[in-house]
């Protein structure tokens, strides 16, 4: 069976926004369901935000054989898992997306914990590397994995490959051991030519973040937002460090993990050697202004993928996903009329 037929009220091919904590949240996830897509809330710490915006996804959307038609995704290293099964429990959404356990060990516990409040909704884990994709598969068994490749916004795996490489290597290496898992890839995905060859690779669905930072529905700052459809030549225009989750303090991330962000002043000035306590006073200061420290001249992390440079105007959440459904169906027949 498809992956979208396992989620009714999608249309294939299957589009999902990233679960972006603190940036997806009730605006964006429902209009990319009511688009047919898969829209996710992402969730820092703040369960009870999650509860009121829930809440907003029911009264909009109401629920689809019991389940809130929607995604909600948790960063396992911060949320007590007990107190989030306790709001799966209640609301049902149809996906629980777990990502950046401590340990890969993690997984199982959440997922277990999952299955026995909400036994309709599916477990979708996120992983970056093979290692992880057939360990998770194992112990957890979830019924989607999401192969998350280096180019990526936000966290993933500090040491990673792309997801042309990764997807296929991850794909073989789950059959060789005799699990059926299906999955969905993120990871520069920009546009629909990124999304049908992520199809191809063999992924059922495909995740996008820095796209969606372009949609009006997205909480982000409209410097940030701005910072984003400037943004050329991602691979240039973006890094890769850990020093971005150093800005506020000590880095509370697992050690496997750093983030991408769209370089700006905090990291030009730790390339020239600066020190962090010099540059958490600085950004504890910009933060302050009106700008909160974001724009490519602030100082504040603004997080996006390699394929930001694909991203160029500002557009609302449905007309993204339809745009990029289209453009998937237009890259497939194009690739057809090359062979």
């Amino acid at each position: 069976m498809r992956l979208s037929d396992s989620l009714p009220w999608t249309k294939t091919p299957l589009i999902i926004n990233a679960p972006m904590g603190g940036i997806a949240q009730a605006d964006l996830a429902i209009a990319v369901s009511k688009a047919g897509g898969l829209g996710q809330i992402g969730v820092d710490d703040n369960l009870e935000g999650l509860k009121t915006q829930l809440a907003q996804v029911e009264k909009e959307l109401g629920r689809h054989n019991g389940l809130l038609p929607i995604g909600v995704g948790f960063l396992s290293f911060i949320v007590d898992s007990s107190k989030a099964v306790e709001i799966v429990e209640k609301f049902k959404p149809a996906v629980v997306w777990v990502f950046a356990a401590n340990a890969l060990d993690d997984y199982a516990g959440w997922a277990e914990k999952v299955r026995k409040a909400s036994p309709s909704s599916q477990v979708w884990i996120q992983v970056g590397n093979v290692e992880a994709a057939v360990r998770v598969a194992k112990e957890a068994r979830p019924d989607v994995l999401c192969v998350q490749g280096a180019d990526a916004g936000g966290h993933g795996f500090e040491k990673g490959a792309g997801i042309i490489s990764l997807l296929p290597e991850v794909e073989d290496a789950l059959a060789e051991e005799g699990h059926d898992i299906a999955l969905v890839a993120a990871g520069g995905i920009a546009d629909g030519r990124a999304g049908a060859a992520a199809l191809n690779l063999g992924a059922q669905g495909v995740v996008l973040g820095t796209r969606f930072l372009s949609a009006p529905e997205t909480n982000v700052h409209p410097r940030y937002r701005a910072a984003v459809l400037a943004a050329k030549d991602g691979g240039q225009s973006t890094i890769r460090a850990k020093l971005f989750d150093e800005l506020r303090g000590p880095n509370r991330w697992p050690v496997a993990y750093d983030g991408r962000s769209i370089r700006m002043k905090s990291f030009e000035e730790h390339k020239a050697g600066v020190h962090i306590d010099e540059i958490r006073k600085r950004h504890t200061e910009a933060i302050k202004g009106e700008d909160a420290g974001f724009g490519v001249d602030g100082r504040t992390a603004m997080w996006a993928g390699s394929g930001v440079g694909l991203v160029r105007k500002e557009q609302p959440a449905a007309e993204i996903v339809e745009e990029f459904r289209r453009g998937i169906f237009d890259a497939m027949h194009t690739a057809r009329t090359r062979l």
